[in-house]
């Protein structure tokens, strides 16, 4: 497998910071590879995730999944996310490809592309997303050559791409979300993160979360989670940081953190360390982020989110990934109808696996078959995410 191509010219670095984050990746990677949770998926001949996963998930706030997506299905991403960028907008508010053709999301109502300045930090320090992102990262300087802008999200993408939709159905995932969030979970939302070498730009540390922070039944899991799939791999370099049990602390004070730190250099976060085909789960409640990708690494990441059921339904939520909305029954099914044309475009194409069964559609499940039809009307199916 290859990877997207390299941009030209000399190395990028963090310039009189760079022996800081060469130190500062390090040691994150020691601690990293430290913590008990890594390991392949683990589900026995009824259907339960080993205990020890669901444990040291629960404790850090992270699992490493490894090897979930083998070479046939890495290979399928692949060509999928290369077919999504060759048909994103030549530039930032183009209508048009490479090619003159639309472009891809045009006609669409929903958010689908998201385009940053090389080695930006566009969020920390400002009111975005409802100002979770309170301190700003430190923003390299832009090698000679460089574009304006470059794609570094691509949302809604079960939509554009059938390799994407057939991973969102991987029943062994799909195994680990029924156990961490019941079998009546239901979907967030899905996007695929690209940090394109020597220019892909960071995300300032936050946490996910909005709703439920004062809420009196809030724990661990009350913003639920998403799956991190790795198709090349990820490191200290590109690859997202954790703060490890973060998830259980409530609402934290970014700005106090960074500010003690002296720099955007939390001192106990960690990487996440994947080969190509592992699989991260992450807390949405953790302190999250990640630096510029100054190295000569691209790091595609297919990003699927779930949540509990009784997080979402009768809750006002939106504002982020979707309109403001009350999400009732009615507006959960309608979103996760989406999970069932994947599992049928999954069944098609690995024919040997067994097909997840989700409950919430039990019994019903020849009413969704994967075909053109299905195609089109899934479009703009991310306007009605799960937003919390």
């Amino acid at each position: 497998m290859t990877a997207l191509p390299l941009m030209d010219g000399p190395p990028v670095d963090y310039g009189p910071d760079e022996p800081a984050m060469i130190r500062y990746r390090a040691e994150g990677t020691e601690r990293a590879l430290a913590l008990d949770n890594r390991g392949p998926v683990r589900i026995d001949d009824d259907g339960n995730v080993d205990p020890a996963i669901l444990d040291a998930y629960g404790r850090h706030g992270f699992y490493v999944l490894q090897g979930v997506l083998g070479q046939q299905e890495r290979a399928d991403l692949e060509a999928g996310v290369a077919d999504m960028l060759d048909r994103a907008p030549v530039t930032k508010g183009a209508t048009t490809d490479r090619h003159g053709r639309p472009a891809i999301g045009v006609g669409l109502r929903g958010r689908n592309l998201s385009w940053v300045r090389p080695l930006s930090d566009p969020l920390g320090g400002t009111d975005a997303n409802r100002g979770r992102h309170p301190a700003k990262m430190n923003e390299p300087t832009v090698p000679d050559g460089a574009p304006e802008w470059v794609v570094q999200l691509i949302l809604g993408s079960l939509q554009f791409s059938d390799a994407c939709l057939r991973t969102y159905a991987n029943p062994d995932l799909l195994t680990v979300a029924a156990a961490i969030n019941g079998p009546d979970f239901t979907p967030f939302n899905e996007a695929v993160w690209i940090k394109q070498p020597r220019l892909g730009g960071s995300v300032a540390w936050h946490q996910d979360g909005w709703t439920h922070w004062d809420h009196p039944d809030l724990d661990e899991g009350t913003h639920g989670f998403n799956f991190m799939g790795q198709l090349y791999g990820c490191d200290a370099t590109n690859g997202l940081w954790v703060v490890p049990g973060s998830h259980r602390i409530g609402k934290a004070d970014i700005a106090a953190m960074a500010a003690e730190a002296g720099s955007d250099r939390l001192p106990d976060a960690v990487p996440l360390v994947c080969e190509p085909g592992d699989v991260a789960i992450t807390n949405r409640q953790c302190i999250h982020g990640s630096f510029a990708n100054t190295s000569d690494r691209v790091r595609v990441t297919i990003n699927m989110g779930f949540h509990r059921r009784r997080s979402v339904l009768g809750v006002e939520g939106g504002g982020i990934h979707n309109e403001v909305a009350t999400y009732d029954e009615a507006y959960i099914e309608r979103r996760s109808e989406v999970l069932m044309y994947a599992i049928d475009a999954r069944r098609q194409r690995f024919g040997d696996e067994r097909p997840f069964r989700y409950e919430p559609f039990a019994g019903r499940e020849d009413r969704y078959r994967w075909d053109d039809d299905a195609r089109a009307g899934i479009a703009d199916y991310n306007l009605f995410d799960l937003g919390i």
